[in-house]
């Protein structure tokens, strides 16, 4: 039986584990980004309820560590067109980003994920999330944009495919690494 408080890196790492990974950074990479200015930034957290020097998680009321896509960028791994803009980014904690990836912010506060607000916050204090949410919201339309009739079905399908050439050079290489690897646990079996 294995020890309880030890548990080995990477025991089993596999290559296409990072391809939902890659397929997010292939539309990731497109995505713009624009700078808000510091009203904006300010309107933002107002909203929020919240100013400057005193921004939490807007998710779990958490310290806040980075600023999370209100809207998912990546959905199914495809694009969903909205873009890196204030009106579509919120302040959050490292574990609410993580768990609520890609998923509708609502759905998830609400639902059953490991780190969802719904799960750690009372009700009163998950109903004011919500709140100030909803708000944020409904403060001003995101920009949502349609990359392939931006760049033309053509160009956009060429990026995809170059994704999809990636993935199978990905696969390529795992399965002989798999074969290498048993080479080298046979090599070490034998010293």
């Amino acid at each position: 039986m294995p020890h309880p408080d030890f548990k080995a890196p990477g025991k089993r790492v596999k290559l296409t584990g990072r391809s939902s990974t890659l397929r997010g950074l292939f539309i990731v990479t497109l995505t713009p980004y624009i700078e808000p200015s510091e009203h904006e930034v300010d309107e933002a957290l107002s909203i929020l309820k919240m100013d400057r020097g005193r921004v939490t998680c807007a998710y779990c009321g958490g310290k806040k560590s980075e600023w999370d896509h209100f809207r998912p960028v990546v959905r199914n791994l495809a694009p969903t067109g909205y873009i890196t803009e204030i009106a579509n980014l919120v302040p959050a904690c490292g574990k609410c980003n993580q768990s609520k990836g890609g998923s509708d912010w609502k759905k998830w506060i609400t639902g059953n994920a490991k780190q969802s607000p719904g799960r750690t916050l009372d009700q009163a204090s998950l109903d004011g999330k919500i709140s100030c949410l909803e708000a944020f919201a409904n403060w001003r339309e995101p920009i949502c944009i349609d990359y392939a009739s931006i760049l033309g079905t053509e160009r956009w399908q060429q990026h995809m495919s170059h994704l999809k050439n990636v993935l199978n050079v990905l696969e390529s290489a795992e399965k002989e690494a798999l074969y290498l690897r048993t080479d080298v646990e046979q090599w070490l079996a034998e010293k």
